[in-house]
């Protein structure tokens, strides 16, 4: 059991080290998203074509349409995530972004009718207000950090649609065949955003190229592996509630790597957002979901 604990702790930080990467890069976020999606595909085509083998005959035409809202939803997540991880400091960024746990079961209400309960209702209005006093804070002392929050935010809310758009879509035949086709036309719509800033791209830069292949292989193939393989091991609030320690990992390593501090209030308002993604998290019923 300790194995698996340490196993979904190193995944939490592995996935943590995506802001790090993104603010140590130069290259223009459109890009750098184009180029993180792009490296992830072509690393785990390998594992889709073999699964595809697998199941050619249960893999239909309508499986690949359902894969294009969650890329085109992933896409701009990715996108805004690029954008906002640069607008405020790593841990701040890290924690309002993870506030995903708190927002994914009113997009489950919306997308496939599971009951939302009064807990997880508390849970999300304590976490909100943790992302309030950050965000009061910042308006109150200028600078860029308020629409950094805003940005990140936006982008939690992309994540979270994401995600209950893949428990809508959990009776595929493989989870390869989701997330390799998700991520592949993600890439492309990526790609076709950011035609603009391609030229700008510092192709003999071997450091942002290892950057960009960092982005892909730490945070989106080894974090989200480990991360869903303790799924399978522990108990799925844990994961859910270790996931959002993120910005404890982020926080280290932004002060060891660029010195930055953050405010007082940054600590009491991370305790009401780790509070309520508790408190949503072990509301969630054991009980399979009744749907509409």
């Amino acid at each position: 059991m300790m194995r698996h604990h340490l196993l979904l702790l190193f995944g939490v930080f592995t996935c943590s080290t995506a802001v790090i990467m993104i603010n140590a890069s130069t290259t223009h976020p459109f890009v750098l998203a184009a180029l993180r999606l792009t490296f992830a595909s072509v690393l785990l085509a390998p594992l889709a074509w073999r699964e595809l083998g697998r199941h050619r005959g249960t893999f239909t035409n309508e499986h690949w349409r359902r894969t294009l809202l969650p890329a085109l939803v992933l896409a701009l997540h990715f996108i805004s995530w690029s954008y906002g991880a640069r607008m405020t400091i790593a841990a701040q960024a890290s924690l309002v972004v993870n506030l995903a746990p708190a927002a994914i079961p009113f997009f489950l209400h919306w997308i496939v009718g599971e009951r939302i309960n009064r807990v997880e209702i508390l849970g999300t209005l304590i976490a909100l207000a943790g992302v309030v006093l950050l965000s009061v804070r910042d308006a109150l002392a200028g600078g860029g950090d308020f629409w950094g929050n805003v940005v990140c935010f936006g982008s939690m809310l992309l994540f979270a649609w994401y995600l209950a758009l893949g428990r809508k879509n959990r009776d595929f035949p493989s989870l390869w065949l989701y997330v390799v086709p998700v991520y592949a036309q993600a890439a492309v719509i990526c790609l076709l955003a950011a035609i603009p800033w391609l030229p700008t791209f510092a192709v003999h830069d071997s450091r942002e190229w290892l950057l960009m292949l960092g982005l892909a292989v730490l945070p989106t193939i080894m974090g989200h592996s480990l991360l869903n393989a303790s799924m399978r091991h522990l108990r799925g609030q844990v994961v859910s509630l270790g996931n959002v320690g993120q910005f404890i990992f982020a926080g280290v390593m932004a002060w060891l790597l660029f010195g930055q501090v953050p405010p007082v209030t940054f600590y009491g308002a991370s305790l009401l957002v780790v509070a309520g993604v508790a408190l949503v998290v072990f509301a969630a019923p054991s009980a399979p979901p009744r749907l509409r």
